[in-house]
């Protein structure tokens, strides 16, 4: 069983900036894609931005620019630096884990349980 542990969220003013981090800890034997998605009320689940092991970050349209991925693989841990926050980045955000726990294992999926990021304006 892996667990996701998210910190950093909060509520802060158009402009300021936020970091979140998210700590995978369990049974790991490698971690393929490690990601951060987002969910406003009444919208649905979108991808913020997802890094795969030794691959390149891809972000969602509406945060390039502004939002930086990274990951620190021997803390198993992923960060997302929100800069120039917006009124519209108000939401749930949630981390993601595509975990391989042993060699002879499946990949599975796992996510945190979330934190609120609030932004007024």
């Amino acid at each position: 069983q892996v667990q996701l542990e998210e910190s950093g969220g909060g509520l802060v003013q158009a402009g300021e900036s936020l970091r979140l981090s998210c700590a995978a800890s369990g049974t790991i034997f490698s971690l393929n894609s490690m990601a951060w998605y987002r969910q406003a009320p009444g919208k649905q689940r979108e991808l913020v931005a997802i890094k795969t092991d030794g691959g390149s970050p891809n972000y969602g349209d509406s945060v390039k620019g502004r939002f930086t991925i990274s990951r620190d693989n021997a803390k198993n841990s992923v960060y997302l630096q929100m800069n120039s926050l917006k009124p519209e980045d108000t939401a749930v955000y949630y981390c993601y884990a595509r975990v391989r726990p042993n060699l002879s294992a499946p990949n599975r999926d796992y996510w945190g349980q979330g934190t609120q990021v609030t932004v007024s304006s």
